[in-house]
């Protein structure tokens, strides 16, 4: 399969998986009494899928390369922890979908602005008033199919 079409499956199979997770990663949390601790046990076993991952296919990259790279990039994980942790916690009263309504919403927006401004590496692709459109009809769409 070509890159072409390969990388919109996995991508679309990524998204189809994020509320998937937070409806176990919930109850999960339910069953234990603790967002936190079932957030954790997320933590740990996509720790080990990675590494098991990195160990089967990955690429040969030395470790000590981490050492040489800026803080900042490392923020990320914070950022991974704070969306295990809320949705977690969140999605079991909120619901699943208005919680990932939300994340969608926020992902439009700031995927927008990176893009438009070429934020930390990423290739550089200005808000025409054609893709703000798209955003705000994406946007809407997101909107109705709650309300509906």
């Amino acid at each position: 399969m070509s890159e072409s079409l390969r990388d919109p499956i996995v991508m679309l199979l990524a998204g189809i998986g994020i509320p998937v997770f937070a409806a176990l990663n919930a109850q999960l949390g339910g069953r234990l009494g603790s967002p936190a601790l079932a957030a954790l046990v997320f933590a740990v076993v996509a720790f080990s899928s990675i590494f098991v991952y990195r160990a089967v296919l990955g690429p040969s990259v030395p470790l000590s390369n981490l050492l040489h790279q800026p803080a900042y990039l490392f923020f990320a994980g914070v950022l991974f922890a704070f969306y295990i942790l809320s949705i977690t916690t969140i999605a079991p009263r909120f619901g699943v979908g208005n919680a990932v309504f939300f994340v969608l919403l926020g992902q439009i927006l700031s995927a927008g602005v990176i893009d438009h401004f070429g934020l930390f590496g990423a290739a550089r692709l200005e808000i025409s008033g054609l893709r703000a459109g798209g955003m705000l009809l994406m946007a809407g769409g997101l909107f109705l199919i709650q309300r509906g």
